[in-house]
């Protein structure tokens, strides 16, 4: 698949199209929509009540949406109408960019990308204007409207006019509310940004055509009337809702971090560790004791997971048919953030995992690790054999992070071999698990708990035969390397449609 194809795939698959509203476009809009559709196989094109051939031209061009109606309404309004459209027909993202061919089409792969880092986001083109000829009046009303947008949400946008966006459809806010004209794209900013959708500005190009060829829709008058009228209305409404809305949201943030690690470290140190520390002390450690201790493990993992969760997250799991946790067997996992392995430890108390020494001497939970015979790799694979291999005879599972390290962006990084080294030392079948969101609940060197879903697949084992067809340990991890990165972009594309 060339990369055309695979993008306009990929954005299909993330619930992306494009919308395309038009007044009068009649000399550019064929060529700006025949140009977004070699980037995007879904596109929208609203026809704001066009006077001329605009209809006929678009009803020329296959495989586009057309919403049309008689009378102009203004660009508000047809944005409106187009994503109205666009949740109709199941999308969760719309991208928008003016039918005067001033926005280049082949700049949604910057979109997508920047979809892709930032789900849930509202990306905004910031139009890069150096060396363009604009009019006064053009300058101005941009550096008007950021200057406005600050006062009323006390962010600042290098380029809060410019039409070339991503729309989370799901988060747009005071939809009904929205005014018909220019207007419009200002006012989906600001409520957005109340309601704390993340919004991230990208930067594109711009073409401006010579100003004897330009075709403006813009009444300086009246729109700066309008505009100005709504920015009284919304300084307003910054202070009575929009201001209310941020403090609540920081509050709450703060409540649900300091309460998620009051929880776990009360549980962990005052609770749990305790009880470790106490069964392990009294009496001899029997291999009775240990298993016990790991069904401890499970089960309190299970408690902290699935009955009482992460404040502000959503857990969900599936497990394949064919997978037998009574049966010993490699268990590898992409690896994200610190609470990676509370959420595998729900599955079975017969695993064991490779860690690093940071966690087996952390002071809140090292104890608990040593005891239940977690190893450190930081000796090599090699060394660590006979203990592993007498842990497989007693019916554990061995579980490694082929990364070797967290993923800083959750992109799936290299693997190294370690785990299919052990595989086939130990004769052991490999069980994929594919993990998606703690890194983005809790991204590396941050203390503060994000919302967000939090979701774990199992695979079906991977047999020792089928490991060995692919090459050596080398091959066997550049292989199901690969094989994770396209499986983590599914489950991506899925889950990142209703964040």
């Amino acid at each position: 698949m060339d990369n055309g194809l695979r993008q306009q795939q990929l954005l299909h698959d993330r619930g992306i199209c494009v919308v395309i509203p038009t007044y009068n476009n009649a000399g550019t809009i064929d060529a700006v929509v025949r140009q977004t559709l070699k980037e995007c196989m879904d596109v929208i094109v609203v026809n704001d009540g066009s006077t001329d051939d605009t209809s006929a031209i678009l009803h020329a061009i296959e495989g586009i949406t057309i919403v049309e109606y008689t009378q102009n309404r203004g660009k508000g309004y047809a944005l409106k109408r187009g994503f109205q459209r666009a949740l109709e027909m199941g999308f969760a993202y719309a991208i928008t960019l003016d039918g005067d061919g001033q926005h280049y089409p082949h700049d949604i792969s910057l979109f997508l990308e920047a979809n892709r880092q930032h789900p849930g986001a509202l990306i905004i083109g910031s139009r890069t204007l150096d060396g363009v000829e604009r009019t006064k009046g053009s300058s101005f009303a941009n550096k008007f409207s950021n200057f406005w947008f600050y006062v009323q949400t006390g962010r600042r946008l290098p380029d809060t006019q410019t039409g070339y966006r991503l729309y989370p459809l799901k988060k747009l806010y005071g939809l009904r509310l929205l005014t018909s004209r220019y207007e419009a794209e200002l006012e989906l900013l600001v409520f957005s940004s109340w309601h704390g959708v993340e919004l991230v500005p990208i930067n594109i190009d711009v073409y401006y055509p010579p100003r004897e060829e330009r075709v403006s829709h813009f009444r300086p008058g009246m729109d700066f009337a309008r505009i100005s009228v709504l920015n009284i209305i919304l300084c307003f409404l910054a202070v009575v809702y929009g201001l209310p809305l941020r403090l609540f949201r920081l509050l709450s943030n703060i409540v649900r971090t300091v309460y998620s690690l009051t929880f776990v470290l009360f549980f962990c140190c005052c609770v749990f560790t305790p009880i470790v520390w106490l069964y392990v002390k009294i009496g001899k450690v029997t291999e009775k004791k240990r298993r016990n201790l790991h069904r401890l493990i499970y089960h309190a993992t299970r408690f902290v997971m699935l009955r009482h969760g992460i404040p502000g997250t959503r857990f969900r799991y599936k497990v394949a048919e064919g997978v037998d946790f009574t049966k010993p067997s490699v268990v590898i996992c992409n690896h994200q953030s610190h609470i990676d392995l509370a959420c595998q430890l729900i599955f079975t108390p017969n695993i064991i995992f490779l860690t690093n020494q940071w966690v087996w001497h952390n002071p809140i939970y090292g104890l608990i690790i040593r005891h239940a015979e977690f190893y450190p790799v930081a000796n090599g694979i090699d060394e660590l054999m006979p203990k592993l291999r007498s842990l497989v005879e007693r019916g554990y599972s061995i579980a490694v992070y082929p990364e070797g390290t967290r993923s800083r962006d959750c992109r799936i990084g290299r693997f190294h071999q370690g785990a299919f080294h052990i595989a086939e030392q130990l004769g052991l079948d490999v069980v994929p698990m594919y993990l998606y969101g703690p890194g983005r609940i809790l991204p590396p060197r941050t203390y503060h708990l994000r919302k967000g879903p939090i979701y774990i697949e199992v695979g079906d084992p991977i047999p020792l035969s089928k490991l060995r067809q692919m090459g050596d340990t080398k091959k066997q991890a550049s292989q199901l390397r690969k094989h994770y990165i396209e499986k983590y972009e599914q489950i991506a594309n899925r889950i990142e449609q209703y964040v």
